[in-house]
């Protein structure tokens, strides 16, 4: 008789569904536009707030709509040293500070960056986890792409029109503390989805 393996099990859903009711959303950059392409926008940061199953904290941020009279509330992770209240800058024309978002191609060597896109566009995918970053290792201005090293400490070629936040994400050293007892384990994966305990 064959036996149902655990990742077989977990595909259809049912009771591998992932714990959505507390979450705050997905955090990502703003969608890439003329002002982003071109020179940056200005968001201020209204408040940074936890979202259930994630170590780090978000950051809610206010934008003008640069076509409409509207605001526009985009949700970041938040990196290590943002405040409420605080302005970011996102786009190729932003300055290189803790907070703001410009294309890696503009970077210094050397950058310490956070939710980098994997594909141009994809508004934000790479370094997420609390305290984790990615360090942009080299340009190559011919053929347009830049090499990263992320988190897992693999190097990765990306294009240098990708996004990234600089800085560090908030949240690190969660795992410097032991759970020392299974309750606590059985709460965190509670907040995320059932795959724990293993048997």
């Amino acid at each position: 008789m064959g036996r149902v393996i655990r990742s077989q099990r977990k595909g259809p859903g049912s009771v591998f569904k992932a714990r959505t009711r507390n979450k705050k959303g997905r955090a990502a950059f703003r969608p890439v536009d003329f002002a982003e392409r071109h020179g940056y926008i200005k968001g201020c940061i209204k408040d940074i707030i936890h979202d259930s199953g994630r170590g780090a904290p978000l950051a809610k941020v206010v934008f003008r709509d640069p076509y409409r009279f509207k605001q526009r509330m985009e949700t970041f992770v938040a990196a290590e040293g943002m405040y409420t209240g605080q302005f970011v800058y996102c786009g190729k024309k932003a300055s290189l500070q803790i907070g703001n978002i410009l294309p890696v191609g503009v970077m210094p060597e050397g950058t310490i960056v956070c939710s980098l896109e994997e594909k141009t566009g994809d508004r934000g995918r790479l370094a997420k986890a609390s305290g984790g970053y990615a360090t942009v290792i080299s340009h190559n201005p011919d053929t347009k792409k830049s090499r990263v090293k992320l988190p897992s400490g693999a190097k990765k070629v990306i294009p240098s029109a990708n996004r990234a936040m600089v800085g560090i994400v908030s949240g690190g050293g969660r795992i410097d503390k032991p759970m020392l007892k299974a309750g606590r384990a059985y709460f965190k994966y509670k907040a995320k989805r059932n795959c724990w305990p293993k048997v």
